[in-house]
């Protein structure tokens, strides 16, 4: 079996064990922390795309997360449209809202820090903008009704909310996959490496990288509506606060930048860590932003390519002690 086929077996059956989860235990707490789990993948696997494989580092990504938190919200509230309907114009808008970014961005070549700062800018104009006009429900924040049935995407139970961010979660791994194993995402880290020489051998960087910030976009949107399904409500501090950049850019780099797995781990180990410490002191204000950085000096310091590459390497070695053996 290839590397790219047991990649595929391996996605699979991270979604029947996961999926199966709901089956083996019925408690709310067990499932809360699953689906929170599975969200938190969502954005760091959402930012793993551009930052990791694309090499643009982006501290706003709260910009995407938050254009498809209000889009479902008021397309709801105010357009009286079906939460479903809503799910997928939620994550054509944050795309949208990417692609304009990447292309004021990206057309004069702004990389690297620059970046970096522009979409830290554009999530402050946005937080900005919501609080100041009234179709975003301003200061107050917009609630949606709760009116639990599936055809409302509402569940009575945590276990509806998990499949369903299970299935965003599977759908960004198979994306993550084609980039790992398809002609694009070679492009995409050729493009990463040297644009010069990628553009030497037919390889238009503009074109590549507008792509990857709307595929990246789209999934941050379609995790801003899943939030509102899951908690009835979003405002301007919750959508394009700095919360959400954090944990989207910590999750992916403790896991490993560049990886398949690597956000799934690292959003587990974020999330265990937030869990255990809010057990251990309770709700103190601003102790998951203690939590993230002091993971991150860990990681960047020990273990610069996540907790991905610490695998990689031990495989390595383990490959090359059976190597020397064999000699």
């Amino acid at each position: 079996m290839s590397s790219a086929h047991r990649q595929l077996a391996g996605i699979a059956l991270f979604a029947v064990l996961v999926g199966c989860v709901p089956f083996a235990t019925k408690s709310g707490v067990a499932l809360n922390f699953v689906m929170m789990a599975l969200y938190a993948t969502l954005i760091a696997q959402a930012w793993n795309i551009l930052g990791g494989f694309g090499g643009q580092f982006s501290f706003g990504h709260a910009l995407f997360f938050g254009t498809g938190a209000y889009i479902q919200a008021i397309a709801q509230l105010q357009g009286g449209i079906n939460a479903w309907v809503a799910l997928p114009l939620a994550v054509a808008g944050a795309a949208l809202v990417g692609l304009f970014v990447g292309a004021l961005s990206f057309r004069y070549g702004l990389k690297g820090s620059y970046f970096a700062l522009v979409t830290l800018a554009f999530a402050e104009v946005f937080r900005i903008l919501a609080l100041s006009v009234g179709f975003t429900g301003g200061g107050v924040g917009l609630m949606v009704p709760l009116r639990e049935s599936v055809a409302n995407l509402q569940f009575a139970s945590r276990a509806g909310y998990l499949w369903v961010v299970l299935a965003m979660v599977v759908l960004a791994l198979l994306v993550t996959w084609w980039l790992r194993n398809g002609r694009f995402g070679a492009y995409l880290q050729a493009v990463r490496d040297n644009e010069d020489a990628a553009r030497a051998v037919g390889v238009n960087p503009l074109r590549v990288k507008l792509a990857a910030i709307g595929i990246s976009a789209a999934f941050m949107g379609a995790a801003g509506a899943f939030y509102v399904q899951v908690f009835q409500y979003i405002d301007a501090g919750i959508a394009y606060g700095p919360a959400v950049s954090v944990e989207a850019l910590v999750a992916a780099i403790v896991g490993g930048m560049g990886t398949l797995w690597g956000p799934v781990l690292g959003a587990a180990v974020l999330h265990l860590l937030s869990d255990l410490t809010r057990n251990m002191f309770g709700e103190l204000p601003g102790i998951n932003m203690v939590i993230y950085g002091t993971v991150l000096v860990v990681i960047v310091i020990f273990l610069p390519r996540g907790v991905a590459g610490l695998g990689l390497s031990v495989r390595q070695l383990w490959n090359a002690k059976q190597g020397g053996r064999h000699d």
